[in-house]
C-alpha cells in the first residue's frame, strides 16, 4: 500500500512536470509517455523501496534523489525530441518541469506518508540486546517521530540459546512480528547470520544498531576490498573549501530570510514591550569557532535578572549541569515560553550569521562558562562556528541528554557536508512548529 501511494504522488508530479514540459495541449502525453519514464527512474534508483527496509526514512532523507528522478525524466523526454511536431524543449523547459515535478512529488510524497501512518498499524517490533545499545534504540523510538514502531518484549542474546537450537528459538520468535532489531554490544556475525536466515524466510525485516557508537563511529563511507568491508574514518580538519562553501550558504540563505522576517522581527519586539517592557533584546557571551567568545543575540524570554537566580535553581558543579538548561523553568515569562515553543525568539541571530560569528548550521552555541568545564573529548564542538540549528534540534532538542548531544554533533562534525546542512535545515521547520523538547 505504501509503494502505491508513493508511486501515486509521483504520477501527479510527473502528469504536471510533464504539462509544463511539453505544454497543457500534451496531457494524454504527460501520462503516456512522460509519466512511465519517471515511475522507472524512481524504481531503478530505489524510491519506492527505501521505507520497507529502514527503521525512519522520511521524505527530506530522498529530496536530492526526487529531484535527480525529476531531472533525468525531463532530459530523457528533452532528448526524445518532444512528441508531436518534433519540437526539442529548451534547457529552460526542462529546469522548471524539473523543479516543478520534485516540489510536488516532496509534498506528496509527504502528504502519503502521514496518510499510510494513519492507515496502518505500528510495526510490532523485537529487541533482540542489552544494556546501551538496547536503551538506546528505545529512546530513539520515544525521541524521534517517523519510525512507526510498536517496542514490544526485550531478550538477551544468551536467551537464543546457541547452535541449531538458536535458530529455531528465533524461528518462534519471528511468528506475529514484523521487525527484530538487534541491540547488543558486540556484533556476533552467527546470531546475524541466524537472524537473517529466520527473517528472510517469515519475511521479517532485520535491523542491526552498530555497537561502535560516540568517537569510535566512522563516517558514513563504507567501502569493501573484495568480501571485505572496511568502514572509513575521517581524521583531518575541515578544508577551507568546505569553509568557504558554508559561509557562502550562510548568506545565500541568511540574508534573504533576515529581510523577510524583519516585519515579524518588529511584532515581536514590541510584544516583549508591551508585555515585559525593556530589554527586548537578551545577549550573553557565546564560545564561537575555537572557543573565540562573541556576543549572541535573543529575544528576551525571561524575566529580568534570571541570570542571577540560576544557582538557587541549579548546582553548577554538579557533572549534569554541562547542559545549563532546565525543563519547565520558572524565570520563563508565559510570552517567553511561546517564542521559545516555535524557536522564534532565535531569530536574532540572524545578525551573527550575517556578521560570521555563526552559521545556520551547526553546533549549539555554548556559553563560555561551560565551555571552560570541557574536557579534552568535547572539544571537537569548537571545530565549527555554533549554529542557529543543528543536529541538537533535529533529533530532541531540550529533551537530549548532554551525552545524546555530544553523540549526534560529533557526527555532524565528522561528516560534515552541504547535504547534511540543507536536510537538517529541511528538518528544522516541522520540529520547531511540532514544539517538541523546547525549553
Amino acid at each position: 500500500m505504501r509503494r502505491r501511494l508513493l508511486a501515486l504522488a509521483d504520477l501527479v508530479a510527473a502528469t504536471v512536470g510533464a504539462a509544463v514540459l511539453l505544454g497543457a495541449e500534451n496531457g494524454l502525453v504527460a501520462v503516456f509517455a512522460y509519466a512511465p519514464i519517471w515511475l522507472l527512474i524512481a524504481k531503478f534508483i530505489g524510491l519506492y523501496d527505501r521505507d520497507h527496509r529502514a527503521l525512519r526514512h522520511t521524505t527530506v532523507d530522498e529530496l536530492p534523489t526526487i529531484f535527480a528522478c525529476a531531472a533525468w525524466s525531463s532530459t530523457v523526454i528533452a532528448l526524445l525530441g518532444g512528441i508531436g511536431d518534433g519540437e526539442v524543449p529548451g534547457l529552460v523547459s526542462v529546469a522548471l518541469s524539473a523543479g516543478v515535478g520534485s516540489v510536488l512529488a516532496g509534498g506528496g510524497r509527504a502528504l502519503t506518508r502521514a496518510i499510510w501512518w494513519r492507515m496502518s498499524d505500528p510495526e510490532t517490533t523485537l529487541v533482540i540486546g542489552e544494556g546501551e545499545p538496547a536503551a538506546a534504540i528505545r529512546r530513539k523510538v520515544e525521541l524521534l517521530s517517523g519510525m512507526h514502531l510498536r517496542l514490544g518484549a526485550e531478550l538477551a542474546p544468551q536467551e537464543l540459546g546457541e547452535g541449531e537450537g538458536r535458530l529455531a528459538a528465533i524461528t518462534r520468535l519471528t511468528e506475529g512480528i514484523d521487525r527484530i532489531v538487534l541491540a547488543a554490544p558486540v556484533a556476533d556475525p552467527a546470531l546475524i547470520a541466524d537472524l537473517l536466515s529466520a527473517c528472510r524466510a517469515a519475511q521479517v525485516k532485520l535491523s542491526v544498531v552498530s555497537p561502535l557508537r560516540g568517537t569510535a563511529m566512522p563516517s558514513h563511507k563504507l567501502t569493501q576490498v573484495a568480501d571485505l568491508p572496511i568502514l572509513e574514518y575521517n581524521v583531518w580538519d575541515v578544508s577551507r573549501s568546505s569553509t568557504l562553501i558554508k559561509r557562502g550558504f550562510d548568506i545565500l540563505i541568511g540574508l534573504p530570510v533576515l529581510i523577510l522576517t524583519l516585519p515579524l522581527l518588529g511584532v515581536i519586539a514590541v510584544a516583549i514591550l508591551l508585555t515585559q517592557g525593556r530589554p527586548i533584546l537578551f545577549s550573553q557571551i557565546r564560545a564561537g569557532r575555537g572557543g573565540e567568545p562573541f556576543c549572541l543575540y535573543k529575544f528576551r524570554t525571561m524575566e529580568v535578572g534570571a541570570e542571577a537566580k540560576l544557582d538557587d535553581l541549579l548546582d553548577r558543579d554538579q557533572a549534569e549541569a554541562l547542559s545549563f538548561k532546565l525543563s519547565n523553568d520558572p524565570r520563563v515569562t508565559p510570552l517567553g515560553r511561546r517564542l521559545r515553543r516555535f524557536s522564534l525568539d532565535e531569530l536574532p541571530q540572524l545578525f551573527n550569521v550575517i556578521r560570521g560569528e555563526m552559521s545556520i548550521v551547526g553546533p549549539r552555541p555554548e556559553q563560555i562558562e561551560l565551555v571552560r568545564r570541557y574536557g579534552a573529548e568535547h572539544r571537537f564542538r569548537l571545530l565549527l562556528k555554533p549554529g542557529m540549528t543543528g543536529p541538537m534540534q533535529v533529533y530532541g532538542r531540550g529533551d537530549l541528554s548532554f551525552e545524546e548531544r555530544l553523540a549526534v554533533e560529533l557526527d555532524y562534525v565528522e561528516n560534515l557536508s552541504l547535504a547534511r546542512d540543507l536536510r537538517i535545515l529541511l528538518l528544522t521547520l516541522p520540529v520547531a512548529i511540532r514544539g517538541d523538547g523546547a525549553y
